[in-house]
């Protein structure tokens, strides 16, 4: 009989558009340091590619990152696959790091990822505030906090 391993299992994924991948490493291991399971996509995954990694990987989190500044436009199209399919719908998704190309915080582009079905929104690259989603989620808790209206 194989023992459950411990801690969520979190998928983390670059955006369509972004070729970036050192903030992918450094996302996997930041959570792995957490205690979790990590699946990594690498960068320039497509909506239908996520949607097939989520299948396969069966994640309890998404974490989608972006750095080249169309994290919003990206992450849009992806959270709205996601949540179009029945089997995935429920699935935690969150998405940080430079969503916009001017490089500002945005509430009105977070308030729409936050819409379109993401859990939070870790716009500028929140670390604290992704540090304490994952801890409160892998607890079995609601996360609560409420960094400048950038989650549900």
């Amino acid at each position: 009989m194989a023992l459950a391993q411990p801690g969520l299992k979190v998928l983390v994924t670059g955006t369509a558009s972004d070729s970036h991948t050192w903030n992918l490493v450094y996302l996997q291991l930041f959570i792995e340091e957490l205690g979790h399971r990590v699946a990594n996509l690498g960068p320039c995954v497509p909506a239908d590619l996520l949607t097939r990694g989520c299948r396969r990987h069966r994640p309890d989190l998404v974490v989608i990152s972006s750095v080249n500044g169309h994290g919003y436009r990206d992450g849009l199209t992806a959270v709205t696959r996601l949540r179009a399919e029945p089997d995935l719908a429920a699935v935690r998704v969150v998405i940080g790091g430079k969503l916009g190309v001017a490089g500002e915080r945005n509430p009105r582009r977070a308030a729409r990822l936050l819409a379109a079905g993401c859990d939070a929104v870790f716009d500028d690259g929140d670390l604290d505030q992704l540090r304490e989603f994952v801890t409160a989620l892998g607890d079995g808790r609601r996360h609560t906090a409420v960094p400048a209206g950038t989650t549900a």
